[in-house]
Formats: structure tokens, sequence, C-alpha cells
């Protein structure tokens, strides 16, 4: 049972036996370094608002953006949550044209749009922490009635085209899988929530419920085929198949197991911990950390997802390492000797020991951080 029905909330850093007091000291440590640590931080304040910096294309982005409201709210940082809001509406908010209705993926940091396009996971990741602002802190007035814009930006994800009003959905309407962008004809396997789209279901506006609900399930069922049958790994892009994207675009080949790769384990983590109940699902990431085995040095390389490796160095081995640790969530408790849980206690163990990463690739790498640290801990939760 998840915690959806249980209201229990794993805490796997206690299975380990860390105590309440140490626990509490890392998350103090690790939330007073991403956010206030002059040297170290990713968030920053602007005036009445807030955003925080890709360290290492410094611009501000959906991505980071809607983490951070993710990472505030289940903090309880009302302040900070606002302030990053606020300056998402003012700057990344697009009020015409084909893009009506969502976000910049990505400014620079005073504002100026470095591009006219969405990411849809930062629409999924604000429309949920604004949805637990709501149910956290209540709704105000204009932009901080949280929930109303949290169903707005949904009905804009799902309904763009439609009634005369422009630009393209964010899900395929025949497959109810999310586009890795607006129109496109293929998907991101790690944008894939099922655990989100379960929540959508019961508080977007009443006509789209069915219509999550539906996508909930394609979720599970897409990252089923997604995540290869041996290794559990996910490709960065995906077709709708689940086979790993051959295509090689004019940014670049995204087939392999690589940076957007790591989150689609982090996110089954998650599930497992809100609803648990697909065990074919919650199988994938044990698959993955018996890949891996005993050495850390695996998370060193890049793979195709069949396990071949791949001459291309890794650019976020922290990021894969807490991503791999959250799934472990997925792994049930046990005390047998040699079992599996035994595996699932070395990632926790290791990210237990990893601490935050420093320097110019920081950004990606401590968002990835800092959620595993909430999740492992019982702290991220469903408001």
């Amino acid at each position: 049972m998840g915690a959806f029905e249980s209201k229990n909330y794993r805490n796997f850093f206690k299975e380990i036996g860390k105590t309440d007091e140490e626990i509490a000291a890392k998350i103090k440590e690790a939330v007073d370094t991403f956010f206030y640590d002059e040297n170290e931080r990713i968030y920053h304040e602007d005036k009445d608002m807030g955003y925080l910096v890709d360290t290492g294309n410094i611009d501000a982005r959906t991505e980071g953006m809607s983490y951070g409201m993710m990472m505030c709210v289940q903090l309880d940082m009302k302040e900070e949550f606002d302030r990053i809001w606020k300056w998402t509406k003012k700057y990344m908010y697009m009020e015409e044209g084909e893009n009506e209705g969502y976000f910049a993926w990505s400014c620079q940091l005073d504002g100026t749009k470095n591009a006219y396009g969405p990411a849809p996971d930062g629409e999924e990741f604000f429309a949920m922490a604004l949805f637990f602002a709501s149910h956290r802190w209540g709704d105000s007035e204009g932009i901080m009635n949280y929930s109303k814009e949290a169903k707005e930006i949904l009905k804009a994800c799902i309904h763009k085209g439609e009634n005369g009003r422009e630009g393209c959905p964010m899900w395929n309407h025949d497959n109810k899988q999310i586009l890795f962008v607006p129109g496109s004809p293929f998907t991101d396997p790690s944008y894939h929530l099922p655990h989100f789209y379960e929540l959508f279901a019961l508080w977007a506006y009443e006509e789209d419920r069915d219509f999550f609900k539906e996508a909930a399930k394609a979720s599970r069922e897409y990252l089923k085929t997604a995540c290869h049958k041996e290794t559990g790994l996910s490709p960065e892009y995906g077709n709708f198949d689940g086979t790993p994207m051959d295509k090689e675009l004019s940014w670049g080949y995204f087939g392999d197991f690589f940076s957007d790769a790591y989150r689609t384990a982090a996110n089954i983590g998650l599930d497992a911990v809100w609803f648990g109940d697909d065990k074919e699902l919650l199988s994938i990431p044990l698959r993955m950390m018996k890949f891996f085995g005993t050495d850390l040095e695996a998370v060193r390389c890049t793979y195709k997802v069949d396990g071949t490796p791949v001459d291309r160095p890794v650019l976020h081995p922290v990021g894969l390492v807490s991503t791999i640790a959250q799934s472990a969530l997925t792994v049930p408790y046990s005390d047998e000797k040699g079992s599996d849980y035994e595996i699932a206690k070395r990632w926790v163990n290791w990210f237990w020991n990893q601490p935050l990463r420093k320097g110019v690739r920081r950004y990606y790498d401590n968002c990835l951080y800092m959620f595993a640290l909430l999740a492992l801990s019982g702290n991220y939760r469903i408001y």
C-alpha cells in the first residue's frame, strides 16, 4: 500500500541506522548549501523574486525553477516558493503565439528569453508543486491562487490546438504519452510521472481528470517497455513503442542511457512510495542496481540501454548515484542475508556518504541529490 492511502512515508535512512538527529542535520546542511551558501548555492534572489541557475550554462530553466518550487513546498519554504513562482510567471510565461499558456524553457538571468519553446517536464512539476502549495498553504489572489494556476497549466497541456487555441498539446491524445516537446513524434522516458498523473486525475479541472487517469496507466505501461528487460536502463529519448530513438537529431544523439535518463529510476522510486502497486514496474530499478554491481566506478561510464559501454564521459555522476539510491525505495525491507534488500541498502549508504557536488556542473547533480535526500528520508510527500 502506498502513502497515498496509508499516509506512511518510508524512511530508508532510518533503516540503515541513521538517527532522526543525523537525518535532520544532513537535510539542513544540504538546504543551507543549495539555497544560501554564497559560493555553492543554486538559488538566488532578485528583488521580491528568486531564480535557480543552471551553473553549467548560466541560465534559468523551467526544469530547475519547477524543481526549486517542489523542493520549497516539501520543505515548507513558502517565501522562496513564492519568489521563484513570481520570477517564473514574469519572465518565462508566454502570453501569445503558438506556445501561449506554456513557459519558455530557458531564460537569461535578467529574464530575457533564450527560446520561445517549452519543455514539458517543467509544466508537470510546476502544476504538481502548485497543487501541493494550495493544499499546504492555501490559495490567495492573482498568481498566488495556486490551484487555479495549476489547473490552467494542465488545461493548456492537453487542450492546446482545440477550439481555435493556437499550438499543440504536450500529450499525445492517441497513446496518452507525454511528448518531448509539444507536437513531437517521440517522448522522453524521464518525463513520465504516473504518480503525478494520479493526483492530476483528482485535482485538475473535472473535464480533464479522466485523461490523466488514462495517462497514469499509459505511462506505467510505457516505462515497462522503455526500461531494458535485463539492465533496467532507459534512453534519454524514446519512441512511443518503448524502443530508444535511434534517429540522430540536429542537436545530437539521445538514444543512450545518459543524463536525462537518470531520472527514470528515481521517478519509479517515488511512485513506489506514493502508490506502490505495480510490481512489474517496481522491479525495474533492482535490475539497474544489479547491472551496476558493487563498484561505484561503474557510474563513470555511459551505456547503451543493453549495457554496452559507450566512449563518452558521464557528466553527472552524483546525479546518477542519487537517482539510483532513490530508486531503492522500490525494494521491500528484508532481514535475510544476501537479499535484494542488501543491494538496495548499499546504494543508500553510498548516497548517504556522497556530498553535494561542487563546481561548474553542480546544478543538475544537486537538484537530483536534493530530491533523493527528501525521498529517502520520508520527506517527499503528497500534500
